[in-house]
């Protein structure tokens, strides 16, 4: 008979004895199980002591964690979180440089537990760390003990960052500023530093008049510190209040910057970025790609401004722009003198330059988006590749055939799709990592991405040999061609065009031939029966591949509000299906992680059931950045007995597929993610070509000699199985 649900087996251990063996009665106070344990070793004063994880982050465990413990966990008998705080307090403040140091240590690994902080909090632990910070008495490691101590305590959101002293932040952002500082105190005053900006408004400022950009760009050189450098830089560009990232636009053909923006551009931190980071000597780790990600998402934000700004058709300054535009292409220096001749001629100009609206093509450009954005990329065009612009517009413009392509049209729809493949004006997403390398090859990637991409419409207009009337269906396909384009990769901008010169309108149509193939063909009802025979025993190959993965496991990031101090935690599926086994990781690991290192476990007949999205309980949490449709789709949740659930974020749509289908074929229910239905089409596919290749190869035998009165015959089958 199964022991009851309320009764967990576990050892608890205390320095110097056998450890004890106890059936612990979750229904009972903690309290009363403390001092039995207390009494099985004649300690007295039982209310000084207190239960903690032996193993992982040895978490105190209270009357709300209690539900976590599972059967043959490892426990410990420790002084209790209050008492530990008192003493650790008094400790840090004492004479001794060993005693205090000591002190210091524990104090930074015990921070990061959230019973252990309430009580230190509780007696003005943060105050007294905030002091030794202000007294600048402290170096090496027991100042980063400090700091880290510090750095977790406040990251428990028990205490408001807006509490902290500008000389506790002139103190930190000395730290930043010294030119020969241990590279783990750095560490850790730079992401101070980034809590600060992202958790309070008024310490952003105070923080933005310690630290310049040009002194975090001189840390991008130092590969252990490089990250938390461009996280700080990210987040003091990402809260830049509006008054300071606005300036007023002036010179059309230069990029409309922000303030955080041209004192990037002033210390070359793309070129330094390039160089030193996604060049370097090192692999680039999770953690810096998102940062990198942020970074992208940030700058490519500067142009939402413009993106949404509508053209003005009195203006006549951005008048101005479209007459340069209309000169470039025509060398129309000498325009006749009478009005209704030189707007008959404009009239004309402006139809070859491919505007909708010929009389007023400042028109044009009064959506949103992408409003002034578009006419900003046509003059970076017509200015700087002014060969390329001539020969588009004089090209098309000459055709008789109706199948000249607009290029005013083409260059405002290019720019908002551009737009929307690079999601301008999205706040960047938490669960991240898709930075592009190229677009930090050059110090204006924006326009001279969109410049390889008006010649690819160019290009691909004419391999369709399309008419105004298919204008939309050319712009699909130049969608498809650049999104499969950058779904590569490609490390510079010549490696763009390499990429899309083997994406032409030929090569889109076979892939998508391809890729329908599973849906179009063998469509005959003998071919059908034959698929609906296949398809079960591809499906259960799906669901044990998917079962499989589940056994090797998967990394997960812990998300939380300092991103680049988060730790990993891992999960597999044990190898006869029956258990789910997890734990927390220092970092992310390489290749399989053993069940003897993975402390926590879950029973899968204990599996209520597995929701995604927004049911899931951790993505009704807001966080410091914004929770994006692409986090809801990487999120799930194992809901469990008896009320408890284990959240997932996955690193990206695979693994998410991956997990959701095999737990639901873990629980006996439909696989029904996109990965599944493309595997089981593409499989199928497969199988059936293969079967019907080998009826397509049999060889008859030759016939034996005709028997009179007799029919021939053929020996073959053909095995269906």
């Amino acid at each position: 008979m199964p022991p009851p649900a309320d009764i967990v087996k576990v050892a608890i251990e205390w320095p110097g004895a056998n450890a004890q063996l106890i059936e612990m009665d979750q229904k009972r106070p903690l309290s009363s199980i403390i001092r039995e344990v207390c009494d099985g070793w004649s300690l007295s004063g039982s209310e000084q002591f207190a239960l903690r994880y032996a193993d992982g982050p040895q978490l105190y465990i209270t009357e709300q964690s209690r539900g976590d413990i599972k059967n043959g966990t490892i426990l410990r008998l420790a002084i209790s979180p209050a008492r530990a705080a008192r003493q650790l307090l008094e400790r840090i403040q004492s004479h001794g440089i060993d005693a205090r140091l000591e002190a210091l240590k524990e104090l930074a690994k015990l921070s990061a537990d959230p019973t252990f902080a309430a009580e230190f909090i509780n007696m003005e632990g943060i105050g007294t760390l905030a002091r030794l910070v202000e007294s600048g008495t402290h170096f090496g490691e027991m100042l980063a003990f400090t700091l880290t101590a510090f750095l977790e305590l406040m990251d428990h959101g028990i205490v408001s960052w807006d509490l902290i002293s500008l000389s506790f932040i002139k103190q930190i952002a000395g730290y930043v500023n010294q030119p020969m500082v241990d590279v783990s105190i750095l560490q850790r005053s730079l992401a101070i530093l980034e809590s600060m900006v992202l958790n309070s408004h008024s310490l952003y400022h105070r923080v933005a008049q310690e630290i310049t950009v040009g002194q975090l760009i001189g840390h991008l050189s130092n590969q252990e510190i490089q990250t938390y450098a461009i996280a700080l830089i990210n987040a003091l560009f990402l809260k830049a209040p509006e008054d300071r990232r606005q300036e007023e636009f002036t010179n059309p053909l230069e990029q409309h910057l922000t303030e955080m923006a041209s004192t990037l551009a002033q210390k070359h931190l793309r070129s330094i970025i390039l160089n030193h980071v996604i060049r370097g000597n090192r692999p680039i780790k999770a953690e810096m790609a998102h940062q990198l990600y942020v970074l992208q998402v940030l700058t490519f934000n500067l142009l939402e401004e413009r993106m949404m700004t509508k053209m003005d058709p009195n203006d006549q300054t951005q008048r101005d722009i479209i007459f340069e535009l209309r000169r470039i292409a025509f060398d129309a220096e000498n325009d006749p003198t009478g009005t209704e001749k030189r707007k008959a001629m404009y009239t004309k100009d402006y139809k070859m330059l491919g505007f909708t609206n010929h009389v007023n093509p400042a028109m044009d450009f009064t959506q949103t988006p992408p409003g002034m954005l578009a006419l900003d990329n046509m003059l970076y065009l017509a200015k700087v590749h002014q060969d390329t612009y001539i020969r588009i517009v004089l090209e098309n413009s000459s055709r008789e055939d109706k199948h000249e392509c607009p290029f005013g049209r083409c260059a405002i729809e290019l720019t908002r799709m551009l737009c929307e493949i690079l999601q301008v004006g999205e706040l960047p997403n938490e669960g991240c990592n898709d930075y592009h390398p190229m677009f930090f090859t050059h110090d204006r990637a924006w326009e001279e991405f969109f410049c390889v991409c008006i010649q690819l419409l160019n290009k691909t207009w004419k391999e369709m040999r399309a008419t105004a009337e298919d204008f939309n269906k050319v712009m699909q396909v130049v969608r498809e061609q650049i999104t499969r384009a950058l779904a590569m990769k490609p490390s510079s901008l010549d490696q763009l065009k390499n990429k899309l010169r083997g994406l032409n309108y030929s090569e889109i149509l076979r892939l998508r031939q391809s890729e329908r193939m599973s849906q179009d063909d063998f469509q005959s009802p003998p071919i059908i029966e034959l698929r609906e025979r296949i398809q079960p025993e591809i499906l259960e190959l799906i669901k044990q591949q998917r079962l499989n993965r589940l056994c090797e496991g998967s990394c997960f990031r812990k998300l939380g509000n300092r991103r680049r101090q988060e730790k990993f935690w891992f999960c597999r599926l044990s190898l006869n299906h029956k258990v789910l086994h997890y734990g927390d990781l220092d970092e992310s690991p390489q290749g399989e992680v053993p069940f003897e290192l993975l402390s926590d476990k879950i029973p899968v007949s204990d599996i209520k059931s597995v929701v995604t999205g927004k049911d899931c309980p951790h993505m009704k949490e807001k966080s410091a950045l914004k929770q994006n449709k692409e986090v809801l789709e990487l999120a799930f949740s194992v809901l469990y007995d008896p009320d408890e659930t284990l959240n997932f974020v996955a690193p990206n749509k695979y693994e998410y597929c991956i997990w959701t289908d095999g737990l639901c074929a873990l629980l006996g229910r439909e696989m029904g993610s996109d990965l599944t239905r493309s595997d089981l089409d593409t499989l199928i596919s497969m199988e059936m070509k293969l079967r019907l290749l080998d009826l397509e190869n049999i060889t008859i035998p030759e016939a034996p000699p005709p028997v009179p009165k007799e029919p021939s015959s053929y020996n073959f089958t053909y095995n269906y199985s």
